[in-house]
């Protein structure tokens, strides 16, 4: 496994939002290399970006057209090499976002695989035999070429589903794993693996990694689907670091993954936290945290303790933190996020607290997802420094408040959350026990209560963390000494006859 993993601290890029530098109103490579030292200078060592190869961009670039190209808006592959140089000079890692499970309509594979007749891309994608017959899933495709049948769609209807086989075929046209059509789509998923980590990618973050082996309810085909890819990549990539966004972090890490995504979709609770009614880390008081930490905990012990589980500030498919929670509820937040094992992500933006802009119109498949995709906001010039652009020509028209945070503005402003979130990173980077390996136990987790305590342990160090995001003051039974306070926000403990009383709006990292 990738050493450099094990201290990995992730900042989210939506390329298209990030930075303009040929004032086209759409980000691009260059713009993220000028911006690289930002990165650095928060603390974050390693980079995801999202999906930058050729694209028709009816999903924001999630309905590959070339996976081999990147898409010219945001620069050419050799624009996109000296961005990954760059990033490796700085001692920062990259991973590229893979879409493996479908491609766009507009894709050379789908072209050719609609003709009637056979060719080599026939079994490329999942197809009925006949256009009477609609395959099981989201959607489907038919009626578009002279081929007899229906094709499976993955997500949108523009994108058809990638044919890696039927773990149990019970029909016809549902081809085994092992079957000719399933063995090329492999073959050529291991050749575009190749492709971009000898170019000099460190990895990929992979998106719905559970989804590729269809009719797979316990996914023990698409475990073993992962289980040989990563047996080729320890081959031949010893060093790729491979992030899966399944959601189930134990059939993850056995398929080969280094680390899980928690979704915000599905039975986690991770919505429980930031994206409810109440959330818990609202200062109003009224969320619940006892859910997620039970969910939380069951997939922790089927990792065998691993933990390895990544728990994102947010992403381009969710509303921003901002949206929920704001002020110094974002501070607390973010101690939560920035201790808690396996590989913290922020969202670009969220290090500020960009906000989510409201009652956008959806912009290339965004949806409600929009507001949450608007340029990041560098300063007070044109545009926020995204773009040199007209108004009009931006990707996603920017937050219009007045008011809208800054790079500039909170660089400038010791008390911002910027430099808050810097200091945690610093924190947890010099803490085995804070780290992504570490452990965790928790201690006061109880049903719509606070505050929020847990301990992290690594070798010989073990650091207490306690949360408060309430306003109001909040005690819990303490059997720890609390003297070496390591960092703490909002005011000071007090114990007294082993209660421990916490104050409102309030975090601790305590050495025990």
């Amino acid at each position: 496994m990738a050493k450099w993993l094990d201290d990995a601290v992730f900042y989210e890029i939506y390329p298209q939002s990030f930075k303009d530098t040929n004032s086209d109103g759409i980000g691009d490579f260059n713009g993220i290399r000028e911006k690289l030292d930002h990165i650095k200078e928060l603390g974050c060592n390693a980079v995801w970006m999202n999906p930058c190869f050729e694209s028709p961009f009816g999903d924001a670039g999630y309905d590959v057209s070339d996976y081999y190209k990147t898409a010219p808006r945001y620069g050419t592959n050799d624009e996109l090499k000296r961005l990954m140089d760059e990033i490796h000079v700085r001692g920062m890692h990259i991973l590229l976002d893979l879409v493996p499970g479908h491609t766009s309509i507009e894709h050379r594979w789908f072209r050719e695989s609609m003709k009637a007749e056979d060719n080599a891309y026939t079994d490329r994608y999942v197809w009925t035999d006949s256009i009477w017959e609609t395959p099981e899933g989201p959607g489907a495709l038919r009626g578009i070429s002279d081929r007899d049948g229906s094709c499976l769609a993955s997500f949108f209807s523009h994108q058809p589903a990638l044919n890696y086989g039927y773990y149990r075929p019970e029909k016809p046209w549902q081809q085994a794993m092992d079957a000719p059509g399933p063995r090329a789509t492999v073959a050529e998923l291991k050749k575009i693996m190749r492709f971009w980590l000898t170019m000099g990618c460190d990895g990929f973050r992979v998106d719905m990694a559970h989804s590729l082996v269809k009719g797979d309810e316990d996914g023990r085909g698409t475990i073993e689907l992962w289980k040989e890819i990563r047996a080729f990549l320890d081959e031949e990539f010893p060093e790729a670091v491979m992030v899966s966004e399944w959601g189930e972090p134990d059939k993850a890490l056995a398929g080969g993954f280094h680390m899980d995504f928690l979704l915000h979709f599905g039975p986690s609770h991770y919505n429980d936290l930031f994206r409810c009614e109440e959330p818990y880390f609202s200062g109003r008081g009224k969320g619940d945290v006892s859910e997620f930490v039970r969910r939380y905990r069951e997939n922790y012990e089927k990792t065998a303790g691993k933990g390895l589980i990544c728990i994102p500030s947010g992403n381009h498919d969710m509303a921003r933190l901002a949206r929920t929670i704001h002020g110094d509820e974002l501070k607390v937040a973010f101690a939560f996020l920035l201790s808690m094992p396996g590989a913290p992500f922020i969202y670009y933006g969220d290090e500020i607290g960009m906000r989510y802009v409201e009652g956008l119109t959806s912009v290339e498949g965004g949806y409600d997802r929009t507001g949450s995709r608007s340029p990041m906001q560098w300063d007070g010039s044109v545009n926020a420094g995204f773009s040199l652009a007209g108004e009009e020509k931006l990707y996603i028209p920017l937050d219009p408040a007045p008011d809208r945070p800054t790079v500039a503005g909170q660089t400038a402003d010791p008390d911002s959350l910027y430099h808050e979130v810097r200091e945690l990173i610093a924190l947890r980077q010099a803490h085995p026990a804070l780290k992504n390996r570490g452990g965790i136990e928790f201690i006061c987790a109880e049903k719509n209560a606070y505050p929020f305590v847990y301990l992290r342990s690594a070798e010989e160090e073990r650091i207490l963390v306690i949360l408060n995001p309430s306003h109001r003051p909040a005690s819990f039974a303490c059997g720890y000494p609390l003297t070496a306070g390591l960092r703490t926000f909002g005011g000071e403990i007090t114990v007294k006859d082993g209660t421990a009383a916490v104050p409102g709006g309030f975090y601790g990292f305590y050495r025990v």
